[in-house]
């Protein structure tokens, strides 16, 4: 009756002569501290390889920079050709501008000074009836608006009493001495000066005082 038993008792399954067996993946040799090679740790303790590598077997080697091929070179050779043209066309277009811009300015100020140019005996003849007081009413309104006009386009009027005398902007007509005078200065205008921002268009004539 015991030996029944025993033979209709199932074994446990892994209870056979096979003994118990583990792969160590670590890649580092708990023992040495150092690092395991990289067969080494996906071979472990039994030896098996744990993968393969489908392209372990292959030899080539991935091309370089030196390897490009020759089109590759030409099309770059192409490209830095083009963005050096294009460059130099930029710069072309941009004093080609420059210059246009420029002329503009000077053809703007040629029209201006032409035109101031022709107005100059009005312009006088309006200052000296200021200086006499005979500028009133409609035309002293008038007069206003002339000045207003002409300063939007940068005419500006210089020449006053006091200011020293200078021969850059200045055209002497008469010339006094006084004996307590330090500086050459302008005693009278005789017609004002006009210029357009830098260019002279008219030096004030005027009388000046000065030493002996």
């Amino acid at each position: 009756m015991t030996d029944e038993n025993t033979q209709g008792t199932p074994e446990p399954e892994g209870s056979g002569d096979a003994p118990f067996q583990f792969t160590d993946k670590r890649k580092v040799d708990p023992t040495s501290g150092e690092a395991r090679d990289a067969s080494e740790a996906a071979t472990g303790d039994a030896g098996t390889p744990e993968s393969s590598d489908p392209l372990a077997a292959l030899d080539f080697e991935p091309e370089g920079d030196a390897a490009e091929s020759a089109e590759v070179l030409q099309a770059k050779a192409e490209a830095a050709a083009h963005l050096d043209a294009l460059q130099r066309e930029r710069a072309s277009f941009t004093n080609y501008r420059n210059r246009s811009l420029r002329d503009q300015e000077a053809a703007r100020t040629q029209g201006t000074q032409d035109v101031l140019v022709a107005l100059l005996p009005v312009l006088d003849d309006i200052e000296r009836a200021k200086q006499h007081a005979e500028l009133s009413g409609p035309m002293a309104a008038i007069a206003e608006k002339l000045d207003a006009s002409l300063a939007r386009f940068g005419v500006e009027r210089f020449g006053t009493v006091g200011e020293e005398f200078d021969p850059t902007v200045h055209e002497a007509l008469m010339h006094n001495v006084d004996a307590e005078a330090t500086a050459t200065t302008v005693s009278l205008v005789v017609e004002p000066g006009y210029r357009i921002g830098d260019r002279v268009v008219r030096a004030a004539r005027v009388g000046v005082v000065g030493p002996e």
